[in-house]
């Protein structure tokens, strides 16, 4: 049950992408990685350069390089290599500081989520920016309000809102799920699956998923599952992984943007291979 998702590499080739992009995380940036230590070391007893490495994936030496740093910036870190690092008591940071575009980034990825990321993660991510209103200086906040930036909320006739939340949560768990799923072609099918990630395109979400029926990865449209129901735990188990996934999608990407196929019109279904 493949969705036809538009890419480049042939006018109006349609193949069922799921770039690797969308679900890699990137490197901390330095900067974003001494703020985490900072806040990390912020009101705790000492914390080794050992837990901090762990804690933020890198090695021992950065650590103590961003712990230096730190320090000459003028952040009062206490203790030494070995032995511990604290921040003494008292030290605050100082107020948030985003230029306009990062603000109206802010606000819009917010409102995106608020309007079609379902319920709980739609009240979390309106909790979140009004922390973020908050901690910024008065003379920022008034960007936020004047952000002509908005994401209305789509019409969910399906519950597709409250199904969104059920499937993330089911990810988090490593719950298997029996769909009822109806294709493009309208044809009905009863599929057990083990859900990897979830993904929003062009008013769209994609479920990726293993699909035990098929024994293989497939990817299904939250708008077309009739009925949805927990189906058991899935084990964690190579080769059923999300990063398999990425990898099972690019091959297929790669596969047909090479081969001589002829161009599907544009909104046409991908059936899956059988």
């Amino acid at each position: 049950m493949h969705s036809s998702i538009e890419v480049r590499g042939g006018p109006g080739a349609c193949v069922p992408e799921w770039p690797a992009s969308f679900f890699t995380v990137p490197a901390m940036r330095r900067a974003d990685r001494l703020f985490q230590i900072t806040q990390y070391l912020r009101g705790r007893r000492l914390t080794t350069a050992r837990q901090l490495a762990q804690w933020l994936s890198v090695s021992e030496r950065t650590v103590y390089r961003d712990i230096r740093d730190l320090s000459l910036s003028g952040v009062p870190v206490d203790g030494e290599a070995g032995v511990g690092y604290r921040i003494k008591p008292g030290y605050d940071l100082p107020p948030l500081m985003f230029n306009a575009d990062e603000i109206d980034a802010l606000v819009i990825g917010m409102r995106m989520v608020q309007a079609w990321g379902g319920p709980q993660l739609g009240a979390s991510a309106a909790s979140a920016l009004a922390k973020v209103v908050l901690a910024l200086p008065k003379e920022k906040r008034d960007f936020v309000e004047a952000t002509p930036l908005f994401a209305p909320a789509m019409q969910d006739d399906c519950g597709q809102g409250e199904r969104l939340e059920a499937i993330r949560q089911a990810i988090n768990s490593r719950h298997k799920l029996l769909l009822h799923y109806t294709d493009a072609q309208q044809r009905s099918s009863q599929r057990v699956v083990w859900p990897l990630a979830l993904a929003f395109f062009g008013g769209t979400w994609l479920l990726a998923a293993w699909c035990e029926t098929r024994d293989d990865f497939r990817s299904f449209r939250l708008d077309r599952v009739r009925q949805m129901s927990e189906h058991g735990h899935y084990p964690d188990r190579n080769g059923r992984r999300l990063p398999d996934f990425v990898r099972a999608m690019q091959r297929q990407v790669r596969a047909q943007q090479s081969s001589a196929i002829p161009a599907t019109p544009p909104g046409a279904a991908v059936p899956p291979a059988a």
